[in-house]
This record gives C-alpha cells, structure tokens and sequence, in this order.
C-alpha cells in the first residue's frame, strides 16, 4: 500500500504528519512527499523576511528532520495520471524523470502566481510566493538605495527609488507595509537620500483594501499607509509594464508609473499539473466531495489552495485558500485514507475559521478574530503573538521571538548579496513549467 502526497505547503505537509501517526505502525503501509523543496514555507512571515525583520532560515522547516520516517522527494510534479494511478516528477539540474505509483494520492499542490496575461507584467515583476522572492525584494531594495546613492539626486534616473507593489489584500497590504518599514529605516544611513525621493505605491483593483476583513479594517489600513507615505490608488486596472514603466487605468485614463520594482501579489492560480488534470473544477480548483476526495476519482484526494471544497449548508461556496484551512484539511485527508484502509467512516470537512489578522506596518496591525475588531499596536501584537504560536518547532520558535528582539533593539540589516556564481554543471538544462522568465534569470545569474 502506497500512499503518495504532492506537495510540500501546509496541507501537504500536515497531512504527511497525520499519516504517519496514523498509519506509520501499519505494516505494509508506505509513504511518500513530493515537494519542490525539502522545507516547510511558514509563509505569513515571508514579508518580514523582505523587511530584514527574520531570519530566511528561520521560517522554514526542514521535512527530512520534521517527518522522520517518511521518504521525501525534491522534485517538480510535471503530470498526473489518474487512470493509471502514476505521478511523473522530474527532479536536478538535468531533470530527470521519474514515474511514481500510488494506491491513495493527496494532491496539496497548492498556487503560483497568475498575472492574467498582462504584458511584460511576468517576465518584470517580483512575486511574494517563496522564500527566494522575499530574499530577492529585499537584496533589490538594497541595490536601488545603492544605485540612487552612487547617481545622487541630481542625476537619478526616473523610477530608481519608485516601488510600485500591485494587490490590496493580504500579501499586497502586508509587503507594502513592510517596504515602508525597511525602506524609511535604511535611507538614514545614505547621505546623498532623503526620505521624500522615495515613492512606494500600491495599486489596488477594488474600491478598498483588504476586502476579506470588512470595510473597517480596510479603511484603517489605506489611512494609516497614506500617513506613512504610501500612495494606496484603489479602483485602478494595471494594463502591463513596458518600458521601464507599470501602466495602470484609473478613472478612466491610462497612467504610466516609472519603476525598477514591480512586486505582483494581484491573484493567484492552481500549479500547472493542476491546470492539465481532467477532473471536474471550479475557476481551476479541482471540486471535491465534502470529505476532500474528488468527485470522479476515488482514492484521490485534493486539499489546500488547490481544491474546491464545499461548504456545507451553502450551495456553490467553497473554503477560502488560507494556510488554516490548508492544515486543518490535509489532516482530514489523512484521517479519511487511514479509515478507507482500516475500514472506518469518512468524515466531511467542517472549520469555521477562527478569524484574520494583517500586519500594516510600523508595529500596527488590523484583526477580524472571533467577530470581534481591532486594530492598531494590539492588533499587530496579537498577529506575531499568534503565528510564533503557529509556527512550526520549538527551535524556530525561539529563534524568530530572538529576531524580533534584536529588530526592536537595533537597526536593521542593509547588507547587500550578491548573486551566487553557480558553475555551468548546475544550471538547469530543462527549466521547470513553474518557472517564469524572470525567475530563471535570476537563478542563473
């Protein structure tokens, strides 16, 4: 009995824990992860990353050491095939490719990015999926107060010190927040900057920022970023980037921003493997019954951003893609194949979500928790308080509560690195699906 897991996220990663305590005493019983990593993304924290507020290594965690006893596989999952119940997954710099077997599948694929076609908008913006876009926004920011310095004010080119960031929910409003923070802490440090050449903007294609925590809360955030400087345009479509410039319409016209930096969080999309699967959907998330298995295919499980799980009682809603719904359903997923196995009763998913937090920088924060609503220095408080909570192992725990300390102590860190020479041995001869333009071009150089 071979019980095969697709990706390494929340949902996967829970779900791999579950089985294991589960099952991992059952004789006969394997187990197998397949991730594009071997760690663990918390990715609320990938903002503070960004801000010079944590440590990269301290929000991952390592799946070898955190599921003893399960085989994880770093590999990129190119196609399912569900007929003949085989994975294939290619995996090193020659990408080798390899047909997995499986007799029960989690799929936990989760999203990338979806730019929806937009000209020039993939192949010139940076994305706030992974521990290497959060590495990468902050070393940029760096090097455009580098460059401004060297040109000085008189002679900058337009768009050096402009940062347009594109999405006012979650990740748009939580990233924006946090260049504030890294970009008016690190200027006091450049003679030749003052903190008026710098222009952060957020665009926003609704009527209001996070629309997911209600009106209040939105209003709170667009003030309290206005006050610090950010200019927060709602109700505007961005049209592309080309030359060297993001063109967005509002009001009616067509409006040219000039930047280096065009951080996109505006949408996101199931991973490609999902895309290509034939199965029943919605919006490109695979439909399932209410206990995670899909509806045509039993055996075959789908959890996480990836899946369209009913809720029950509301016909045509399904449970929002948030890292509490992921968890809470890969666990489900592995309850629901161990009773297939041993012969007990499937369960439906059922969570009322406990609430949402949002930090907006400059230690303020919004929160929608248990239908009450606060905001402010409390509410920034209670959203580190809860996900150090969250975070997984008591090692990271301690270290990230150790970075906040040190972040409240002294300044922040505005080392720039430069990217690695990686010899022509290692380079990727075929380049993954999921890999943009613009990404594989930052990996190779």
């Amino acid at each position: 009995m071979h019980i095969l897991v697709l990706g390494g996220g929340f949902a996967g990663y829970y779900a791999t824990r579950k089985l294991k305590r589960l099952l991992g005493s059952r004789p006969g019983v394997d187990f197998t992860l397949v991730s594009g990593d071997n760690f663990l993304l918390f990715t609320p924290l990938l903002h503070e990353v960004a801000a010079s507020d944590v440590d990269p290594s301290n929000i991952v965690a390592p799946l070898h050491k955190y599921l003893p006893g399960i085989q994880v596989l770093v590999g990129q999952v190119q196609a399912i095939d569900l007929p003949n119940k085989q994975v294939t997954v290619t995996h090193g710099p020659q990408a080798h490719r390899h047909v997995l077997s499986y007799d029960y599948l989690v799929i936990a694929l989760g999203s990338v990015s979806n730019f929806h076609h937009l000209p020039g908008v993939e192949e010139n913006s940076i994305t706030m999926k992974s521990l290497e876009d959060a590495f990468y926004l902050r070393n940029h920011m760096i090097r455009q107060l580098e460059l401004a310095q060297f040109e000085g004010s008189d002679s900058l080119a337009p768009g050096v010190l402009t940062f347009v960031v594109c999405g006012g929910g979650f990740a748009g409003v939580e990233t924006v927040g946090a260049m504030m923070d890294f970009l008016q802490a690190a200027t006091k440090f450049y003679p030749s900057l003052q903190p008026h050449m710098i222009r952060v903007v957020l665009v926003h294609a609704g009527g209001g920022l996070l629309p997911e925590l209600g009106g209040t809360l939105g209003t709170y955030a667009l003030e309290k970023l206005r006050q610090r400087g950010v200019e927060v345009i709602v109700d505007a479509e961005v049209e592309g980037f080309r030359e060297g410039a993001a063109w967005i319409k509002h009001a009616g016209q067509s409006i040219s921003i000039a930047t280096n930096a065009l951080v996109w969080t505006a949408g996101v999309m199931p991973a490609p493997a999902i895309q290509d699967l034939s199965c029943e959907k919605d919006k490109s998330r695979l439909l399932t019954k209410p206990n995670t298995e899909l509806l045509s295919w039993p055996g075959v499980f789908a959890v996480g951003d990836c899946a369209a799980i009913p809720r029950p009682g509301r016909p045509g809603e399904y449970y929002g893609p948030t890292a509490q719904n992921a968890l809470r359903q890969g666990e489900l997923a592995a309850r629901n194949i161990a009773a297939a196995i041993t012969g007990g009763t499937q369960r439906p998913f059922t969570y009322r979500e406990m609430g949402q937090l949002a930090s907006i920088g400059s230690r303020r924060g919004v929160a929608h928790v248990l239908g009450f609503r606060f905001s402010g220095f409390l509410a920034w408080w209670f959203w580190r308080t809860v996900y150090l909570y969250k975070l997984p192992g008591f090692q990271k725990k301690v270290r990230v509560a150790l970075d906040w300390t040190l972040d409240v102590l002294f300044s922040k860190d505005i080392v720039q690195f430069r990217p690695p020479r990686v010899p022509a041995s290692a380079r990727p001869a075929v380049q993954p699906e999921t890999t943009t333009q613009s990404e594989r071009a930052r990996r190779i150089a």
